[in-house]
């Protein structure tokens, strides 16, 4: 039977065409030829590239992951690419300033950086480099320790906060660096009076060259902190092993250890007020902190000012301002003689 064209168009046979299921035999062709293998790999490469990474998270979202992390995470996570490390120099005063914050309040302010000479006032930056003051009153700040390479008076500030900070920050490194022979028993290197050895030369070198990063960069002073919560922790157990160390201690549990911050610092213990001037004093040394000392009303441990710094700086100028008038008394005397 035919089907005429006016029963195509008005529908009558409809019925019968859907009553047919169709069947799509279709196949993708299969494709071989070098040129489409090359764009296949382009595609794949293109779409890595697309995939998500940790830069794709806003930056505050970033910021508050680097904020909980160790120094040394830091450090390390800027080694994983280049964008992270941009990232991360792009703000090292406010990474390293809520770092210090959460894990190491205690210790910033036991040990304060030096001020670098550059950005003292230019009455103060005459004053500090007095020939006089360089040659006899900082004689006995510049006798060189065995253990602490003397600061270069031409790029940090001397006044006297800014010695003993120095000071400070290379015994941390040093302390460090000879924590293994401690704990092992082992001797630490004696050097024989008026020696000078290559090696303790190079130590004290490399020790006072990351004290000088840590002076451009604050991402390396919070580095310094956080290797002297590591040392001030074995020193509290080696300590604590030691039965013939019968000397007030620093409570520390387990959980004050987990935690990696110096919480637990904030609790009463022995002060340490005496600069540890000989390797010697490393074998029963527990817990450096210098720069506080205990108040027993309180309850709790009162800090050197921030602003002793400046009262140091206003002494030199007084002094500085003093030996001007001297000198000019003197020639005034000799001009009427």
């Amino acid at each position: 039977m035919k089907t005429s064209a006016k029963e195509i168009l008005t529908g009558d046979t409809v019925g019968d065409l859907s009553d047919e299921p169709l069947i799509d035999t279709t196949a993708a062709l299969s494709l071989h030829s070098k040129r489409t293998e090359r764009r296949q790999k382009k595609r794949h490469r293109k779409a890595s590239k697309q995939q998500a990474s940790f830069l794709d998270l806003p930056s505050e979202i970033i910021l508050e992951v680097i904020f909980l992390l160790r120094p040394s995470d830091i450090f390390n996570l800027a080694r994983s690419s280049k964008g992270i490390q941009q990232f991360i120099n792009g703000e090292p005063e406010r990474i390293a300033g809520n770092v210090i914050a959460l894990r190491y309040p205690v210790l910033t302010q036991c040990f304060p950086l030096p001020i670098l000479l550059k950005n003292v006032d230019k009455e103060a930056y005459a004053a500090l480099m007095d020939d006089e003051r360089q040659t006899k009153h900082l004689h006995i700040h510049k006798k060189p320790y065995q253990h602490v390479l003397p600061p270069d008076p031409s790029r940090i500030c001397t006044c006297l906060t800014c010695i003993l900070a120095w000071n400070n920050l290379c015994l941390i490194i040093d302390f460090a660096f000879w924590q293994n022979n401690l704990e092992k028993g082992e001797p630490i290197s004696m050097i024989a009076r008026g020696k000078v050895p290559r090696w303790n030369q190079k130590l004290i070198t490399a020790n006072a060259s990351i004290v000088q990063k840590a002076l451009r960069d604050p991402l390396w002073y919070a580095r310094i902190l956080e290797q002297h919560l590591k040392t001030t922790v074995r020193s509290i157990r080696r300590q604590g092993n030691n039965s013939g160390n019968k000397r007030r201690r620093f409570r520390m549990a387990p959980e004050d250890v987990a935690a990696e911050n110096d919480e637990f610092l904030k609790r009463s213990g022995p002060p340490t007020l005496d600069f540890p001037f000989h390797r010697d004093n490393y074998y029963m040394l527990e817990a450096y902190l210098p720069n506080r000392g205990w108040n027993s009303e309180a309850g709790e441990w009162r800090y050197m000012p921030s602003t002793q710094h400046d009262r140091d700086i206003e002494y030199v100028k007084a002094w500085a301002n003093r030996q001007e008038e001297i000198r000019k008394g003197l020639c005034n005397r000799e001009s009427k003689d």
